[in-house]
């Protein structure tokens, strides 16, 4: 599996994709990314090493990203991060956290003692589908109270059962109340949970046009980071 990449497009940074413990939530419906997880901290703590050796510091800013939420990855792990940041020179990080731990961000402040854009996964919202269908067990108010905590988002487009109305809603909010956002194209894999490719082809021809907007990327495979998939020998 590639664990480090270069995104040297829009917000330019280095990736890396580390191993954790398991997904407290572990509960969502269309993900089998937390096959990834493992209870061998010994093994978790020396992929992670391995995996963090690739940063160069390059653009100075890291995107550290896991099968579940940053407050999973171990301790040790956590100290070979702030090393890399130390000794690369890394000025901005960006982390991936579930909502569940929405009061406990600045922990993670308080440890790095650097800037730290959370991202968090709401995939929609529309409540319903987001925790009926999707499982996400994420509850909220409105969106100023996600943006509250979180200034970018993580969306998901082109699932059967989701339609155009729903769509339309989660794009304008995103652009309304968010800073950043990754829209994900949803990809077949070995869940129950299937794409629509006629919403999806929709969805790239009536918002394509948000590739040109710099604050929001769009993964149209879910390998578009270069992280995630099989790792290539060369």
């Amino acid at each position: 599996m590639e664990r480090y990449s270069i995104i040297d497009r829009k917000n330019p940074r280095e990736i890396v994709l580390l191993k954790s413990r398991r997904c407290q939530w572990g509960h969502c419906s269309f993900c089998d990314y937390i096959d990834d997880n493992s209870e061998d901290i010994n093994d978790i703590i020396a992929t992670n090493q391995l995996v963090l050796k690739h940063v160069i510091g390059n653009f100075k800013s890291l995107e550290v990203i896991n099968s579940g939420s940053c407050f999973e990855l171990p301790m040790e792990t956590l100290k070979d991060i702030k090393k890399v940041i130390v000794e690369k020179g890394i000025q901005h990080l960006y982390f991936e956290s579930h909502y569940m731990y929405r009061e406990r961000l600045n922990e993670m402040r308080d440890f790095f003692q650097i800037p730290i854009t959370f991202k968090c996964g709401i995939e929609t919202f529309d409540d319903h589908f987001r925790n009926k269908v999707l499982k996400k067990g994420v509850v909220f108010s409105n969106p100023e109270e996600v943006a509250s905590y979180f200034p970018s988002i993580c969306l998901m487009v082109g699932i059967k059962g989701q339609t155009k109305e729903m769509i339309k809603n989660d794009m304008e909010i995103l652009q309304k109340y968010f800073q950043r956002g990754c829209i994900n194209v949803y990809i077949n894999n070995s869940t129950d949970i299937k794409a629509d490719p006629n919403l999806i082809k929709w969805f790239k021809n009536e918002y394509g046009h948000l590739e040109n907007n710099p604050s929001i990327e769009i993964l149209w495979n879910n390998t578009d980071f270069g992280v995630g998939g099989e790792k290539h020998e060369e």
